[in-house]
């Protein structure tokens, strides 16, 4: 029975230290999904976008915990909307990667977009590219760094996107800024006959 209470009040000393030893080691990340429907969406007038696939895997893409190629197809589709009866928009992506070499990740993305017309005519294009470059990437900071240059890389080709859309496609995209205004509230009396 004395050997029992040894066993305890060891275990009972060592607690502090083991409990110590988890506080050192923090809680995982965790990567919130990039999303970008909480923007006001770049309606085209056209009937039809068509999103094409995102690219062929990037190297990094299976430790990454927001693979480029896929978030940058969610980030389009987010932003892009129909508005038309006719005509169609086709959303090519030409590249979305990340590339280590040594202690340094390289990213880009590249998106172009085709407004065809009815009869398949091309009546508007435009394109967008951005890169990134960071360095410092260890093995233990490696899925950190994949997704936080993902995330600024997305944010960089949403600004240049909708730029490059409202400088060549003023003509085919809509005004979303003008809502309609909300139908006025009728004053009726509510007083009994």
């Amino acid at each position: 029975m004395h050997s029992v209470n040894v066993g305890r009040r060891t275990l009972l000393m060592q607690l502090p230290l083991a409990l110590a030893a988890c506080a050192d080691t923090p809680p995982p990340r965790v990567f919130a999904p990039l999303k970008y429907d909480y923007l006001p969406p770049l309606r085209l007038n056209v009937g039809v976008i068509d999103i094409g696939d995102a690219p062929d895997h990037g190297p990094l893409d299976a430790q990454s915990p927001a693979p480029p190629g896929p978030a940058l197809r969610q980030m389009v589709q987010d932003r892009l909307a129909t508005g038309g009866s006719t005509g169609r928009a086709v959303v090519t992506l030409d590249e979305a990667q990340i590339v280590r070499t040594g202690d340094t990740l390289d990213g880009t993305m590249a998106v172009h977009l085709d407004i065809l017309g009815e009869d398949n005519f091309r009546a508007g294009h435009a394109e967008a590219r951005v890169s990134r470059r960071t360095t410092g990437v260890d093995r233990d900071s490696l899925r950190t760094a994949l997704y936080d240059m993902t995330r600024l890389m997305l944010a960089d080709m949403n600004v240049e996107l909708e730029f490059q859309i409202r400088r060549t496609l003023k003509s085919i995209l809509q005004d979303t800024a003008a809502e309609p205004a909300p139908v006025p509230v009728q004053k009726q009396d509510l007083s009994a006959p």
